[in-house]
């Protein structure tokens, strides 16, 4: 894996911007990491944004971005490396992280629209990206009796379709019951991914 320094964004998907979760913890050693490593590091914190939800084609297509999106999808355009963390709620991304990503994954900037191909033209090519979820069951759970459902669809319908790969992930299951030792596991874990740009 190539050590030259690279950029990455962090889009910390929890929607509880006020409080510190085993999320938080995660994200920062990763970034400490990157930023040991000499990598150039921006973060989007989704639940301290404040935007409206999408709620027709017609404004995804043709409506304009909130204004507290630009300088997120600016980060993304600026990126080689993308982040991107949440807790699994409900089996799923937050509605939240949701709602953000449908608002900067707009026709124009995440794709293009393309006569002949009906899937667009992948506008976000040349970015890598890992995701990180948190969950209260079993990782092993997820990944094989409910196939991790949610993280698959995110890769291919989401970041898969707009271009960015390899999508690595990073599933961190039974949080409540890590303990003080298990979270420095994996703090340490992602402050060597984080080093890694990867």
């Amino acid at each position: 894996m190539s050590t030259e320094a690279r950029r990455i964004l962090i889009v910390n998907g929890h929607p509880d911007a006020g409080s510190r979760h085993l999320l938080h913890q995660l994200i920062d050693a990763y970034a400490e990491g990157a930023q040991a490593a000499g990598h150039e590091l921006r973060r989007v914190d989704v639940g301290a944004l404040d935007f409206p939800l999408l709620r027709s084609a017609a404004d995804w297509e043709h409506g304009a971005l909130p204004p507290s999106l630009q300088a997120a999808q600016d980060h993304i355009a600026w990126c080689q490396h993308l982040v991107l963390c949440f807790p699994l709620w409900l089996g799923d991304m937050p509605a939240v992280l949701k709602g953000f990503l449908e608002q900067v994954a707009r026709p124009g900037f995440a794709f293009h629209r393309d006569e002949r191909n009906p899937f667009g033209k992948k506008a976000l090519g040349g970015r890598s990206a890992r995701i990180v979820v948190t969950m209260g069951m079993p990782a092993l759970v997820y990944r094989w009796y409910f196939r991790a459902h949610s993280v698959k669809s995110l890769e291919r319908n989401i970041l898969g379709f707009v271009g960015i790969a390899p999508v690595h992930e990073t599933l961190v299951g039974l949080v409540d019951r890590l303990g003080e030792a298990g979270v420095a596991q994996w703090r340490a874990k992602l402050r060597k991914l984080g080093a890694q740009a990867a």
